[in-house]
């Protein structure tokens, strides 16, 4: 340190008569001196010296400057930086201050604290404020004033954290209730608002929130003196800070509900794969909270480079105790203090039987379920017999089966041989997948609306005498659709598809449309006899014309949302068929309103325009073409055969005699003829005609699987179609039997995670002896264990050929779970902590793979209650409730940790048991809406 000294100024003033450097008002340096001309700099001990020879002036303090480590250069720093202080309650009452560049922050801090009289409990944070008016956080408090580039002139603020846990600069963020600002809860007892699929990461933090050792490390601010700002691996304390944000508003009992949006931001801004509202996994969410505030709050601030050794036959307690000394020397924060523990790791060679023996930490155990070698299924069987409801059987497949697996069981129950059934997948009115037998099972989701059709013979080959026709059926709109630059009529699908078999000589126009009639009597009244009506031919070559698309509702379900079920689509209809009743033991089955995982094209179609002879009539009523109505239309529409030939009234016939006598060879008559039920065109497989496909011989013809659409006028539809019978189904018996579910006990999974396994092909290990990658056999062993164990359930089963959840119920012991049984390290001494545990959290999954809803359970550490989140929605819960099938997460503590509760637990009345403890209802303070979850529960 040098000093600077007035008395040595003053005679150097007074020698070189110049004006004086100092104002005595206040003792600062004037602006722009020059050293050796206007001042001299003493080193401390001369300094020290003149004062003992000379004395000092009263009331003339020395002015002291520091020597600065500037880029490049060692400076004595002149002129210090001056800034303002204030409090962010208070922005117009300042003070100026003066500090060295080689200051710490920190001193910044204590210098507003004594002097604004900020009690030293307050949790402060600091800003620095620009003369722009642009404010940056102060986060390190150990970083220098040079570091933090705080110059001359500007304003550094004080915030004081409010009492309910908040920010006064974040105060937005909380979702605020009419009365909560008078609100006092249970700290802890807070939920969680649903930002969009955010229910993964509450989840998460409920448990955590829950965890008594890491939330009272937050809440006693010991994290501020361990922030890690330097370390690359971490976040520059970020994601610490913003956890602690979090922490302090749910556990300072004055929220219903709090928003975690700052949260979800740094959690997004630091791993891209949680960016946006997707749903994703909440351990993995757990998994990177937990390594990231490990790395924020190390306390090593340098990490040393350590070689890892191999085992080489020492004992075990040993090599574990080297491990967990090197693992230390990299690692130690409050996540390694509480959830780290260690494990054993054993590879053996297959060739050379080389066994490697090394000890790994681990922040979690990830322990398998037991997988069921059969699976469940849900079939429609779909008779020959016209009259014959769909029946729903549930039946037991291989998991790893095929399809001509799923028909053989279904075969047991029915009775039909295998090679008669063909299997389709039915989605939104269509075949989303018409399967092989030899397709996998795999690709069938549970989901998935599976329908089993009797076909009238056994296997159709592509160039056999039967051909397999996909029968769709349409309904055409009241209007043409002009705006897609055709005049055709749009269509939307309607009803469940049907699988047909028919002979390939009975491919007929004709013989098609007598053969539909026979196999929708069920559900499609016949024409009788008194109906008989008049049909225009314009009105029919208007339809013969049509070549359609789907209609705007069905584009909208085609484009990737999700669609609605054929029930619910029956149940919009404003108009149904008189006398359709409904039987109680019958019901309509749906296809799941669930989005495919491909989107489905849909087009329309050109106008085909009608088609005429030279030399036709303009009197409608005359057939041009009459001649070839027993070798089929030009178009695909049917028509029933056997016209019937009428006299047109006198007046009518006088009006066309004229045209008749100009067309030689015609009839002279009209034609009276069975109105049409339907019509039908051939489709592509997404129910949309495309061009060529419209007009078609007599007969059809076709080189790959057939799609067929019977299109319906709406007022025929609405007269001889009964939807309410079409949507009807029976339920086998097999349907009443209860789907046993697998129960497995958590010391089962334990087991399974200890068991020895082969190392996959995608993951060999290199054997130092033979010199090669082997695919060696791998043992784990729990060597210790940390004071709170988080057990991760394996749910979600990956193979090569099949991805499912499994719903496994996992009975897990609310206390003493011990672990003694498992543990290679045994006790050498009572003071060894015990292996027993208590539950104190569970996350909860409830759905399926793609989509599904996260809540959880967890124990207040104050009062010991249970109480179950969902999002912001809070309830209390009894110990009954926490063991079910949905649960994938579970928090364990250590007995000789967990203390008795400080305060006694509520008695939940029967009215607070039914009704929500704490629920978001209101509005920001910004005067936004409130967030409402978008998952799927």
């Amino acid at each position: 340190m040098l000093h600077l000294s007035n008395s040595v100024l003053m005679k150097k003033q007074t020698c070189l008569r110049l004006e004086r450097p100092v104002d005595l008002d206040s003792y600062h340096l004037k602006e722009r001196l020059t050293e050796n001309d206007d001042f001299v700099l003493v080193p401390a001990e001369a300094w020290h010296k003149l004062l003992s020879w000379y004395d000092m002036m009263d009331d003339q303090p020395p002015l002291e400057r520091m020597v600065v480590d500037l880029p490049s250069t060692v400076k004595v720093e002149v002129y210090p930086v001056e800034v303002y202080l204030c409090l962010s309650s208070n922005l117009e009452s300042t003070v100026s201050g003066r500090f060295s560049r080689a200051d710490k922050i920190n001193a910044i801090h204590q210098k507003i604290r004594q002097h604004f009289n900020v009690s030293e409990t307050a949790e402060s944070r600091l800003w620095m404020r620009n003369t722009d008016s642009s404010s940056e956080r102060l986060r390190n408090l150990n970083m220098t004033v040079l570091d933090s580039c705080l110059s001359s002139g500007m304003t550094v603020i004080m915030e004081i954290r409010n009492a309910d846990g908040t920010w006064p600069t974040s105060r937005p963020q909380i979702m605020r209730n009419s009365d909560e600002d008078s609100y006092q809860g249970p700290p802890g007892v807070c939920g969680l608002t649903n930002l969009g699929n955010t229910c993964f990461m509450n989840s998460a933090l409920q448990c955590l929130s829950n965890t008594p050792p890491l939330t009272e490390y937050f809440l006693k601010n010991s994290y501020l003196e361990e922030l890690n700002f330097t370390n690359p691996l971490g976040m520059k304390g970020e994601i610490a800070e913003a956890y602690a944000d979090v922490i302090k508003q749910m556990w300072s009992g004055r929220h219903y509900s709090v928003v975690p949006r700052v949260f979800k931001t740094k959690v997004g801004h630091f791993a891209s794969q949680f960016l946006g509202y997707q749903q994703h996994d909440s351990q993995e969410l757990l998994s990177f909270l937990l390594d990231g505030l490990h790395e924020d709050l190390n306390r090593v601030k340098k990490k040393e480079y350590i070689e890892l050794r191999d085992a080489d036959g020492r004992p075990d307690q040993e090599v574990a105790e080297e491990a967990w000394r090197n693992h230390l020397r990299r690692n130690d924060s409050v996540i390694v203090d509480t959830f780290h523990g260690l494990f054993k790791s054993t590879l053996v060679c297959p060739e050379c039987n080389k066994v490697s023996v090394t000890f790994d930490p681990f922040c979690y155990l990830s322990v398998p379920l037991p997988v069921s070698k059969e699976r469940v299924m849900e079939v429609f069987y779909v008779s020959l017999d016209p009259t014959a409801k769909p029946t729903q059987y549930r039946l037991i497949v291989p998991k790893a089966g095929r399809v001509i697996d799923l028909c053989t069981a279904l075969s047991q129950a029915t009775g039909l041989p295998p090679s008669q059934m063909a299997v389709a997948d039915v989605f939104n009115h269509r075949f989303y997948r018409i399967y092989q037998t030899d397709e996998f099972l795999s690709c069938i989701l549970d989901r998935d609306d599976i329908f089993v059709y009797q076909l009238s013979s056994g296997c159709v080959d592509q160039d056999g005498e039967e051909v397999v026709m996909a029968i769709y059926m349409r309904e055409r709109s009241h209007y043409r659709d002009y705006g897609s630059g055709s005049n055709s009529y749009g269509t939307s699908l309607f009803g469940h598809p049907l699988l047909i078999s028919v002979p390939r000589n009975q491919c007929t126009r004709e013989d098609l449309y007598q053969l539909l009639l026979k196999r929708l009597a069920r559900y499609v009244r016949p024409l009788d006899p008194s109906e008989e009506v008049e049909e225009e031919e314009e009105e029919e070559e208007l339809y013969k014309a049509q070549t359609n698309g789907v209609s705007d509702d069905e584009g909208e379900e085609d484009s990737g949302e999700t669609g609605p079920s054929n029930k619910e689509e029956v149940t919009q209809e404003s108009n149904q068929t008189e006398g359709q009743n409904n039987c109680q033991s019958e019901a309509s089955p749906s296809s799941e309103g669930e989005e495919k995982a491909e989107e489905e094209e849909s087009s329309s179609g050109p106008d085909r325009g009608r088609s005429t002879e030279e030399g036709q009539s303009a009197c409608g009523n005359i057939d041009t073409n009459n001649q070839n109505a027993t070798d089929g239309d030009q178009s695909v529409d049917a028509e029933p055969s056997g016209k019937k030939e009428e006299d047109e009234d006198e007046e009518q016939h006088a009006s066309c005699a004229q045209a008749n006598k100009m067309l030689p060879g015609r009839r002279r008559y009209t034609e009276r003829q069975k109105k049409a039920l339907f019509t039908m065109q051939a489709v592509n497989s997404n129910g949309t005609t495309e061009r060529g496909m419209g007009e078609l011989d007599g007969s059809f013809s076709f080189s790959s699987q057939p799609y067929i659409a019977i299109d319906w006028d709406p007022d025929m539809k609405k007269k001889y179609y009964n939807e309410n019978e079409a949507e009807k189904y029976i339920k086998h018996e097999s349907m009443d039997v209860p789907h046993q579910q697998i129960t497995v006990q958590l010391q089962e999974s334990i087991a399974l995670f200890t068991t020895v396994e082969t190392l996959e092909e995608e993951n060999p290990w290199y054997c130092p002896t033979c010199k090669k990658h082997q695919l060696a056999t791998k043992k784990l062993d729990l060597w210790s264990l940390p004071e709170v164990l988080i057990i991760h359930l394996k749910r979600f089963s990956y193979t090569k050929y099949s991805r499912e959840k499994l719903d496994t119920i996992v009975e897990f012991p609310l206390r003493d779970l011990d672990f003694s049984g498992f543990l290679l390290k045994k006790s050498v001494n009572s003071t060894e902590p015990p292996c027993r545990y208590d539950l104190i959290a569970v996350s909860n999954h409830y759905g399926g793979l793609r989509d599904g809803h996260y809540t959880s359970y967890a124990r207040n550490k104050d009062n010991c209650q249970w109480y179950y989140f969902d999002d912001s929605k809070v309830t209390y819960a009894t110990e009954e409730q926490i063991v079910t099938s949905a649960a994938y997460l579970l928090f364990y503590q250590r007995q000789d940790k967990i203390r008795r509760p400080t305060i006694p637990p509520p008695i939940p009345s029967s009215t607070q048991t039914e009704n929500h403890i704490s629920s978001q209802t209101g509005e920001g303070m910004d005067g936004a809406a409130s967030c409402v979850s978008m998952e799927t529960d």
